[in-house]
């Protein structure tokens, strides 16, 4: 990372508001990977649900017949907000181009908002786009059964989720996850109209809908990020699991901590020039996925 980026993201804190996201937005966007730097070809807005907000784009290699593995990019917005990006934007084309520059098929999916479409309907959009992944990603040279899950902040919570089970899928259908400044355990946070309106009002309700526990003891190898200026409540998400996790089994959780970036600048800044978490996450991948394809050299 430059050293002005790193002093631009120092300056905009580690405060979690519109204006420090687009200020973030506003520094990496020149800098963003484009999908056609790599020879990326993307086809977009394939449906994996009857929604209109149940899209995916597939980024690949083209003239690339061997399989490879497949990474799925679920986005954050505070459960009401965000997309995967449409053509021409930087964010999250950019994880696209990346996968594909890394030697794999690259997904972004988009998925329904709260609050019309509350817990666990983001689990469940989780699950239902890994199922037509599975059953169709061939034809863009994906295995579906190598198949890795990137959630960041809200989309880190459904990717928790659907790993938990609560997306209606009792054995997750991935061979890795990454989750990045994620949302596991909304019984830690104060009242917070963002989080109640998928998570309920009703905090009673909370500890079945805490995905903790299950990360703790799930068999699915997951790689948790945390930045160095991520807001204390998503530092205090990370340590819940963390704890869990040892108490469990007497092993701390894979993390990659991330000095210089904010809540958001790790996936936006994925494949950029000034990169600092891609080449761990292709390795990470790579880990995971190679005994059941054949990757490039």
């Amino acid at each position: 990372m430059s050293d002005e980026v790193r002093k631009r993201l120092r300056e905009i804190g580690d405060m979690f508001t519109p204006a420090t996201i687009a200020a973030t937005r506003e520094l990496l966007a020149p800098l963003a990977l484009r999908p056609q730097a790599v020879g990326a070809e993307v086809v977009r807005d394939l449906q994996y649900g009857t929604d209109a907000r149940q899209r995916l784009d597939v980024f690949h290699a083209p003239g690339d017949h061997a399989p490879r593995p497949v990474v799925v990019f679920v986005h954050g917005g505070g459960f009401a907000l965000g997309d995967k990006g449409d053509a021409g934007m930087p964010f999250y084309n950019n994880f696209g181009a990346w996968a594909v520059a890394a030697g794999f098929v690259g997904v972004t999916m988009t998925y329904r908002h709260a609050p019309a479409y509350a817990w666990p309907c983001g689990a469940m959009d989780v699950a239902a786009a890994v199922d037509w992944l599975q059953a169709n990603v061939g034809p863009y040279h994906g295995d579906g059964n190598a198949l890795v899950l990137v959630g960041q902040s809200a989309g880190a919570a459904h990717v928790a989720g659907y790993l938990a089970g609560h997306g209606g899928s009792a054995t997750p259908a991935a061979s890795a996850a990454v989750l990045m400044s994620g949302i596991y355990e909304p019984d830690m946070f104060a009242r917070n109209p963002m989080h109640e309106i998928y998570f309920g009002v009703d905090r009673a309700l909370y500890p079945q809908r805490s995905t903790v526990l299950s990360l703790a003891a799930i068999s699915v190898p997951c790689l948790f990020t945390i930045s160095e200026f991520d807001p204390a409540q998503f530092q205090q998400q990370l340590a819940a699991v963390f704890a869990a996790r040892t108490a469990l089994c007497g092993k701390c959780p894979e993390v990659m901590y991330l000095p210089g970036q904010n809540h958001v600048s790790p996936a936006m800044q994925l494949g950029s020039e000034i990169d600092t978490a891609g080449e761990h996450l292709a390795a990470y991948v790579r880990r995971f996925t190679r005994r059941s394809i054949r990757l490039p050299r």
